[in-house]
């Protein structure tokens, strides 16, 4: 507008103006790459929470998914060590071969899978692992699967890909969980890739073994589908073993599992992630994460060393973590089975709950009415001023998600608000 004002002001001919506004617009174009990707929901609403707390306002953040524990001390000391041993120059693009061992070992070790270290890759964080995998695998056309409800980034890393999901939805009637039924008829001769998470981001639901043999089976008579399996939520996992779709051998080599030290070990801010996978595709990722960050952090992956060697069944530390997220579940769910129209599941795993709420629908207050559930996160932000996350972020317009990954003293206070300012909507 402001181009086109100036040229104006020239006397300058109406269609010359036209025709110059849209060069200067041209000139600034974005790629359509980056005007097809969405904005993360979770981000966007820890920003507007933030916003809030900056204007003076007591917000409640039960949008972000990240524990709210201290990393522990020896994993912090284990990087001053690094430090203090100059660990300051440029890592291998894949990982120092230690930490590589390391992972190896814990796969092992908790898991009883057998991998070799040249079959790990670590990143700047799980997510980058999963960006390189999907880069890596996916070729324009080709078809991702995405059970829903299904973690935001997902659909957008396949959009960069140039691949398309095919999205398969599950309820909270079937614990948030699809069928084998539903896999199969979800299958084309252009599928590709299958992602997923357990324990899940954003409803806590866990597979079990069962159910991921039923997956396994259906996958065997598909030999040209990859299955990323995310589980960077494998320790908080209130069901005791954690379950790996990779323990099937008859698909084991078209596994990709994407893991890290973020959740387990309170080290979000260190960002760093790894994948498991086949040789081929390990190699894959390594040369595209050569071309656009190289290795992860010395200090952090120093500093991962001494995590991913912790038995967790001998960690105190992660131990209590793991108690107290599960004890802060069940004070959560009965409070928020305490307001009208929440229905929800009980989570196994991570630290969410993703209730349905469609009976909210149509209410309002005032001039403001709900039509859907990112209208009612808005209205619950503005009004109660606690942050949540619409469930059309993940693939569910029906639900909402909350974290309860902070204290019990915010969450009970996150309920009441919650619930009071719903009691508003008529």
């Amino acid at each position: 507008m402001l181009v086109s004002r100036n040229l104006i002001s020239l006397n300058l001919s109406s269609s010359n103006v036209n025709r110059i506004t849209s060069i200067a617009k041209d000139m600034n174009k974005l790629s359509d790459r980056i005007s097809r990707l969405a904005e993360s929901e979770t981000l966007a609403m820890t920003r507007r929470s933030r916003e809030l707390k900056e204007q003076g306002f007591d917000v409640i953040n039960l949008s972000i998914g990240q524990p709210d524990f201290n990393t522990p001390d020896y994993i912090k000391d284990a990087a001053r060590e690094a430090l203090d041993q100059n660990y300051t120059f440029y890592p291998p693009v894949n990982g120092y071969l230690d930490l590589r061992k390391a992972i190896a070992l814990k796969l092992k070790r908790d898991n009883g899978l057998e991998y070799s270290p040249e079959q790990i890759v670590v990143s700047t964080g799980a997510k980058q692992a999963l960006a390189n995998t999907m880069l890596s695998l996916v070729n324009p056309g080709d078809e991702v699967i995405v059970p829903a409800p299904y973690w935001v980034s997902y659909r957008e890393i396949v959009k960069l890909a140039e691949g398309t999901s095919v999205v398969i939805s599950a309820g909270v009637e079937t614990d948030f969980k699809v069928t084998p039924a539903q896999l199969e008829q979800a299958i084309t001769p252009k599928s590709k890739i299958f992602i997923f998470s357990s324990p899940c981001n954003p409803t806590g639901s866990v597979y079990s073994r069962e159910e991921l043999a039923s997956l396994a089976a259906v996958f065997e008579k598909h030999p040209e589908i990859y299955i990323i399996s995310d589980e960077i939520y494998e320790l908080i996992n209130f069901k005791g073993k954690h379950e790996s779709i990779a323990q099937f051998a008859s698909i084991r080599n078209r596994v990709i599992i994407i893991n890290g030290v973020s959740k387990g070990f309170a080290m979000t801010g260190w960002r760093l992630g790894y994948c498991v996978a086949d040789l081929e595709i390990a190699k894959a990722c390594d040369k595209i994460q050569g071309q656009f960050t190289s290795g992860a952090s010395s200090i952090s992956q120093r500093a991962a060393i001494a995590a991913v060697l912790t038995n967790p069944a001998e960690s105190e530390e992660l131990q209590n973590m793991i108690a107290t997220f599960k004890r802060r579940r069940d004070l959560f769910l009965k409070l928020i089975n305490e307001i009208p129209g929440f229905k929800t599941n009980v989570p196994d795993g991570a630290f969410y709950f993703f209730p349905e709420v469609t009976w909210y629908f149509g209410k309002k207050n005032g001039e403001t009415v709900i039509a859907n559930s990112t209208d009612l996160c808005n209205y619950l932000l503005d009004k109660a001023h606690v942050a949540l996350v619409p469930g059309e972020a993940f693939g569910n317009p029906n639900c909402i998600r909350l974290s309860y990954a902070t204290s019990d003293k915010e969450l009970i206070e996150a309920a009441k608000r919650i619930k009071e300012t719903l009691a508003l909507l008529k």
